[in-house]
């Protein structure tokens, strides 16, 4: 097994001309974090095509550690979610123009993994740090969860750590949707790196509440 670290991220969507997850990664290409190299890998937004990109960049890095990560619009805070869930459930196209409607993500796998990443350990982390964070109990049924899940599976057993990581829009995303949180391109990559720095370093996760009421 290597020593690098495989980070992912996605091709703008839903009519955008960026994605916040595509300017970390770009950030992060050929850096080091806790003495490993990070490897980076820009997926495209399109259910199964970027599970084949992203089989592909495993086969090539054999990482020690994979966190992909997405854009949410929404989303206050980098967001450590906690599960993927088998089905595929398009709210909108994806960039090859696909909609599934309650399909599997893997037909008869299970109904769903955990992230195998020290998730709580990682909020800890980028709080202490005066980021913000939290820990999302749910990664959508959109091309996220479609990738988180798939990443889950192949992995499953491997002994390879793995989750997904959800970023916020960007400030000038945000400037055309009123109302809407953002978080700025420098702080995510920051973030970014925290949270891989606390996986690293973390064997087990903290026993601390990041539960939540809804």
């Amino acid at each position: 097994m290597n020593d690098c670290i495989l980070l992912t991220g996605f091709e703008p969507f839903g009519g955008e001309s960026i994605n916040s997850s595509q300017g970390v990664v770009r950030a992060l290409r050929d850096t080091n974090v806790a003495g490993r190299n990070v490897v980076v890998k820009a997926l495209p937004c399109e259910f199964g095509s970027c599970l084949a990109v992203l089989g592909q960049a495993i086969e090539q890095c054999r990482p020690a550690l994979v966190l992909a990560l997405g854009q949410a619009a929404g989303r206050a805070d980098l967001s450590l979610e906690r599960v993927a869930i088998n089905v595929d459930d398009a709210s909108l196209p994806d960039n090859a123009g696909a909609s599934p409607v309650d399909l599997a993500v893997v037909s008869a796998g299970p109904a769903a993994y955990f992230s195998t990443l020290p998730i709580k350990a990682m909020v800890a982390a980028l709080r202490a740090a005066g980021i913000p964070a939290s820990v999302s109990q749910s990664a959508g049924t959109y091309v996220c969860n479609h990738l988180f899940y798939g990443l889950q599976h192949r992995l499953a057993g491997s002994g390879v750590r793995s989750g997904f990581l959800h970023l916020p829009l960007l400030p000038e995303q945000a400037a055309h949707r009123p109302g809407q949180p953002s978080m700025a391109l420098q702080t995510m990559i920051d973030g970014v790196r925290i949270a891989l720095a606390a996986a690293l370093a973390a064997e087990r996760d903290l026993r601390v509440s990041g539960g939540a009421l809804s």
